[in-house]
């Protein structure tokens, strides 16, 4: 029984989990935004608020706390100089998941990962590859239907 644990395993053991949240982590301070699928981004979502209210403080010792996290040294600048300053008088809730249904291989619910106020740098991304499914959807029934007319 898995009584008063909190955190999802996510079907790896203790130190893929840890890498993997720090990779979102920095992939999202990067982006901005991400796609992943909503269960890691619901735990990501932790360790990214955890980093920021870090940077928000901006003394040496939250900077060697986020160092501990996420190992390059530009991604803690950018995170600490551009990302903490907007948002120096919110009290939290950094960070948006949006669920955008599920992927098209193994059904997984996915989501896209978005720091608040960096909205719509993932949204055009899924525009054009919803565009392009749908071409390729109107492609394929063309080709049936001219296979159909020839024989």
């Amino acid at each position: 029984m898995r009584h008063l644990k909190a955190g999802k395993k996510l079907g790896r053991n203790a130190s893929h989990r840890k890498a993997t949240m720090a990779n979102l982590a920095a992939a999202l301070i990067e982006h901005k935004s991400i796609i992943t699928t909503k269960p890691k981004a619901k735990a990501a979502r932790a360790v990214v608020e955890r980093l920021i209210t870090f940077a928000k403080r901006g003394d040496l010792a939250a900077r060697r706390q986020v160092l501990r996290t996420i190992r390059d040294k530009k991604l803690v600048q950018e995170l600490f100089e551009k990302i903490a300053p907007k948002y120096e008088n919110r009290p939290g809730g950094y960070t948006r998941v949006i669920k955008i249904g599920n992927r098209k291989g193994d059904d997984a619910p996915m989501a896209v990962f978005e720091l608040v106020g960096y909205e719509g740098t993932q949204t055009e991304k899924i525009e054009r590859a919803r565009r392009r499914r749908e071409m390729k959807v109107k492609e394929s029934a063309e080709a049936k239907k001219e296979s159909g007319d020839e024989e």
